[in-house]
């Protein structure tokens, strides 16, 4: 009989002390636990605890991931939970050295997001009928998504009191618990007015709620199911570039530096916290780049 695995408690006293001085998202906790479970059985099955573990233990594992062909991107993660583990198992005085020190991560080759062109945006964002009480909330979280550049889970999330359409702005608590303002746009704002009057209530029925965009079941809707609704209005207007559930933001970044946005504003609105995350979308602009650089230059 396979042996019951129990999880280091170590690995929960880190989670939660992440959970209550750095405000991190349930996802990203999630994904914490994940990459740290796995590791602790694997040095579970070598006989070692993870307060036991040294830089030998780490390579051996890593060498065990390249030979079960893990992704690099996954342990190029992995590494980084590891590294903020040990620290805290240091800071915290659990272990006297740190197994971390000297390890590298895997070279990676930065991917650029996917997107799509103006076009094929007016396109989905036309597809929605208005008239259906579920189209209608769909139309207006597409427009806002577009308009704004947030996070899937942000926008799933929104609450009535983030947001102020006489304003036109919604405030949003970002990774790391960092509070952003970002302008929603006339059409954005529009299309929210109109859902909020016509069908936000009948997808609410009698249930009292200040999540802006509920499901049918009158509860925040999740991540996974809006991602579904981003297909299928992409299959109706028979768009085929490759969807990802943040191809909207990336487009909203694209699109803003393609028409002169400054990359440190774009940085502010998506809620970068560093410019270079944020230095990936200058690629896609480069022929903009270098049409305003023909134009203004005396010798372009």
């Amino acid at each position: 009989m396979a042996k019951t695995y129990l999880c280091d408690p170590l690995i929960d006293a880190f989670l939660d002390d992440l959970w209550s001085s750095k405000g991190l998202s349930d996802n990203t906790l999630s994904a914490y636990r994940t990459d740290l479970r796995h590791f602790d059985r694997y040095q579970q099955s070598q006989g070692l605890r993870l307060s036991d573990v040294g830089q030998a233990d780490v390579r051996a594992y890593l060498a065990y991931r390249v030979e079960q062909q893990f992704a690099r991107t996954s342990s190029a993660r992995l590494l980084s939970s590891l590294r903020r583990f040990y620290s805290y198992l240091l800071q915290t005085k659990q272990i006297s050295g740190d197994p971390m020190a000297r390890i590298e991560s895997p070279k990676l080759s930065r991917q650029l997001p996917d997107s799509l062109s103006e076009s094929q945006v007016d396109r989905l964002l036309a597809e929605p009928n208005v008239d259906d009480p579920v189209e209608c909330r769909d139309k207006a979280m597409l427009e806002l998504l577009y308009a704004t550049g947030l996070r899937v889970s942000e926008l799933v999330g929104l609450t009535m009191e983030q947001m102020s359409l006489r304003q036109g702005l919604v405030r949003i608590i970002g990774k790391g618990g960092k509070e952003r303002l970002v302008p929603m746009g006339e059409m954005a704002i529009t299309e929210v007015e109109h859902y909020l009057t016509s069908a936000r209530h009948e997808l609410l029925g009698h249930v009292q709620s200040d999540v802006v965009f509920p499901s049918k079941r009158a509860q925040m809707m999740t991540r996974q199911t809006f991602w579904h609704r981003i297909k299928l209005y992409a299959s109706r207007a028979g768009i085929e570039t490759e969807l990802s559930p943040h191809t909207l933001r990336h487009a909203f970044a694209t699109h803003l530096l393609n028409h002169g946005a400054d990359l440190r504003v774009v940085q502010l609105l998506l809620g970068h916290s560093d410019l270079s995350t944020t230095q990936i979308y200058t690629h896609v602009a480069r022929a903009r780049l270098q049409e305003l650089h023909q134009q203004h230059h005396p010798r372009g």
